[in-house]
């Protein structure tokens, strides 16, 4: 059964995820109602593994939100900074220190720039190389939240696929005990089909 569910030449989205199979005749998947119980086992594992990549997509998402505005302000600082002329006056400034606690500042013309890496690291770099970098960054975090976005929609596109797939899987297997059932000559109440949307 997992081998006609997903091989190593499945089809995925460009990062890689793959499709889910879509249950158009359900004896393409199972050929038996013994096979039916592995079925559904494997739609089960495939869905609680799109619902964590999900989960995990969200969570990318989310940080690029909050990235964004910052990488976006920091270049917009940097570009005021490279817009100063040598001789202008100083820029009288306010920044925060803490929550609570700010400072005034006097910032003269200046041709570099400190910027914050991560893991507790400032470099200097000259305004136009910073300014470069900060754009790059920006460009690739922008790029990385579409991409999230587009993800999130596939991933959830995937598990309404399996979705109806387990319902159409189940349903199937309803009905084939109905039919045996009635050769049987039993009546024996048997489970009403459910329907593809729950």
């Amino acid at each position: 059964m997992p081998d006609k569910l997903q091989g190593p030449n499945a089809a995925t989205n460009p990062r890689g995820i793959p499709y889910a199979p879509f249950v158009d005749k359900v004896e393409d998947y199972v050929s038996s109602r013994t096979e039916v119980d592995g079925t559904m086992k494997s739609f089960q594992e495939m869905i609680s593994k799109y619902q964590f990549m999900e989960a995990n997509t969200q969570r990318r998402s989310q940080g690029l939100k909050e990235k964004i505005p910052d990488l976006q302000k920091t270049l917009d600082t940097v570009q005021f900074l490279k817009s100063q002329k040598p001789d202008s006056d100083p820029l009288e400034a306010t920044f925060e220190l803490n929550d609570t606690l700010f400072a005034k500042a006097l910032v003269l013309p200046t041709e570099e720039v400190y910027l914050w890496l991560g893991a507790n690291v400032m470099l200097s770099y000259p305004i136009a190389e910073a300014e470069t970098l900060l754009e790059t960054k920006l460009a690739a975090a922008q790029e990385n939240l579409a991409n999230c976005e587009e993800d999130l929609d596939f991933l959830r596109e995937q598990v309404t696929t399996l979705e109806v797939a387990t319902a159409r899987v189940y349903n199937w297997d309803v009905t084939q005990k109905r039919k045996e059932k009635a050769e049987l000559g039993d009546d024996v109440d048997v489970e009403k089909p459910v329907l593809p949307n729950g």
